[in-house]
């Protein structure tokens, strides 16, 4: 079992073309994504190959979509036509659209994730600004290292991109059911509390492990999410705790102001719902295992 990404999930890549989709493409390859077909309607007809294997390229998600079967498309393509890529795929009616592209004007973000919803919400868009999601051992979709842990039990959402590398390497011994990384932009498609209804109905994760940043309340509302709806444990770690107030760090989304937002106030919240939080992200993988043996 997995969330949202499966060895059955047939993959596109929109922008597999550019230096950055075609490095990428290979690297999902070779952790065994079943890739189908990439998207440039400009190279439409032509084919890439990556050691030795085809992927064919198609003129739009429609047409790629009704060639090859795909139900999942990764997004490489540059910030000013991204959110045309995305609505495109929405109009296509994909399943799970993962949109990697950081830069994104939060006025786009808003846009195509108001369409989506407006569509009915057929479409679950993953990002945008993030490393993607990986289900260890069956596929890959996005950027996250696919050699840094196994298959495994644990189930991992995380803002942070490299916080999510650090703890699936941190873990590698245990390893995972799915590990997603939902991006840490204003807005974002996949929150927290998705990820974590899913590792909740996930007969295969037994433990969650969460991480947060400072700024806005999305770790807040996850807590409150928790403790009316989640039975498995719970770990959480929240980056930021030495940020000064009342400035923006990196892309956390929100400035912090007095007590709201902060690493501090998430952490009281979370810890009122039951999760365990660390200090750091090896306190966090310490008291993993630690929920994991009780």
């Amino acid at each position: 079992m997995a969330i949202f990404l499966t060895k059955d999930s047939k993959v596109i890549v929109q922008g597999m073309t550019g230096a950055t989709g075609m490095k990428h493409t290979r690297l999902m390859l070779g952790d065994g994504t079943n890739i189908v077909g990439g998207v440039n309607p400009r190279k439409a007809g032509t084919s890439v190959d990556f050691d030795g294997r085809a992927v064919p390229v198609f003129g739009s998600v429609a047409e790629a979509m009704k060639e090859t079967g795909a139900d999942v498309t990764v997004v490489f393509v540059p910030p000013a036509f991204a959110k045309a890529a995305v609505v495109e795929a929405i109009d296509a009616g994909i399943g799970l659209a993962v949109v990697i592209t950081e830069g994104i004007a939060v006025h786009d973000s808003a846009a195509f994730w108001a369409y989506a919803k407006a569509k009915g919400n057929k479409t679950r868009i993953i990002g945008p600004n993030c490393p993607g999601l990986i289900t260890p051992g069956q596929s890959n979709a996005g950027i996250i290292p696919g050699d840094i842990t196994k298959p495994g039990r644990i189930g991992l959402v995380s803002k942070s991109g490299t916080l999510t590398y650090q703890m699936m390497y941190e873990l590698r011994d245990i390893g995972f059911s799915s590990c997603v990384g939902i991006g840490g932009d204003p807005v974002i498609g996949t929150t927290h509390i998705d990820a974590l209804a899913a590792f909740e109905a996930d007969p295969d994760t037994d433990l969650i492990v969460m991480i947060g940043e400072i700024g806005g309340d999305a770790e807040e509302r996850a807590a409150d999410f928790i403790k009316a709806n989640v039975t498995k444990p719970v770990v959480g770690y929240v980056a930021g705790f030495t940020a000064p107030e009342g400035k923006t760090m990196g892309h956390a989304g929100a400035i912090v102001s007095g007590s709201s937002g902060t690493a501090q106030a998430k952490k009281e919240a979370l810890e009122a719902a039951g999760v365990k939080v660390g200090k750091t992200p090896s306190e966090t993988a310490r008291l993993a295992r630690a929920a994991l043996s009780a």
